[in-house]
């Protein structure tokens, strides 16, 4: 579980950089897992001062000092006495969607992945995806994933692998249109139907985010009324 670390107390923030700038206050500044540090006063909700996640981070010191830098970019708080100074267990937050099988935590979706907010639990999900109220015997949530047809697997891809399913429906279902061999269905960054012949034949086309519904005039199978060869000419 990734911390952040809040400290409180009497400081004076400095920056250097486009929009150099000193300012002293009873702040809390919290330095996030990624190095991002935020510094907020009494007012609104805009921090006085931040760097971005930066290239470099660090605490030392008592009372401590947080020296962040990114580039030319340099922000310090040097902190005369606190009141608070504490790590902090923090994860992902985002749209709940069940428990974690793993104990107490809640499974979240965020940024394209399901992420456990009491535990190091995280799993990616494929572009387009939709999370389902029906739940794996492993304990984790199924989704729906249209890729030529629609599967539902389980969010844990090493349980119930995305590309076996679709190996399994579309793999040799189809011929190649330039040279008659088989298509099959293989991972190059996504998930391709390419020519068995291959390199003597190097046809290729995306598995798009659609249903397989016919053929068109080129040869291709179509999905959702369109063929997938981008320079496919027929209409």
């Amino acid at each position: 579980m990734p911390h952040a670390r809040l400290i409180a107390g009497d400081c004076t923030t400095t920056f250097d950089g486009d929009r150099s700038y000193e300012k002293r206050g009873r702040v809390a500044c919290l330095r996030k897992p990624d190095d991002t540090v935020l510094v907020h006063d009494a007012d609104g909700y805009q921090p006085v001062a931040w760097l971005t996640r930066p290239d470099a981070a660090m605490v030392a010191g008592d009372p401590p000092t947080v020296e962040a830098r990114d580039g030319d970019d340099r922000l310090r708080v040097l902190f005369h006495e606190t009141s608070v100074d504490a790590r902090i267990p923090v994860s992902a937050a985002g749209v709940p969607v069940g428990p974690c099988p793993d104990g107490p935590g809640a499974l979240v979706r965020r940024s394209g992945a399901l992420a456990c907010t009491d535990c190091d639990r995280r799993h990616g999900l494929p572009a387009g995806a939709t999370v389902l109220d029906s739940t794996c015997e492993c304990g984790l949530p199924k989704v729906a994933v249209t890729r030529g047809d629609r599967f539902e697997v389980c969010a844990d891809r090493s349980c119930e692998p995305l590309d076996a399913a679709v190996r399994e429906r579309f793999d040799r279902a189809f011929d190649c249109p330039d040279c008659g061999r088989d298509l099959r269905v293989v991972r190059a960054g996504g998930l391709l139907l390419g020519c068995d012949g291959y390199p003597d034949c190097d046809v290729s086309v995306s598995l798009p985010d659609a249903e397989h519904d016919g053929h068109c005039d080129c040869g291709f199978p179509t999905f959702g009324g369109r063929c997938p060869a981008p320079t496919c000419s027929s209409p």
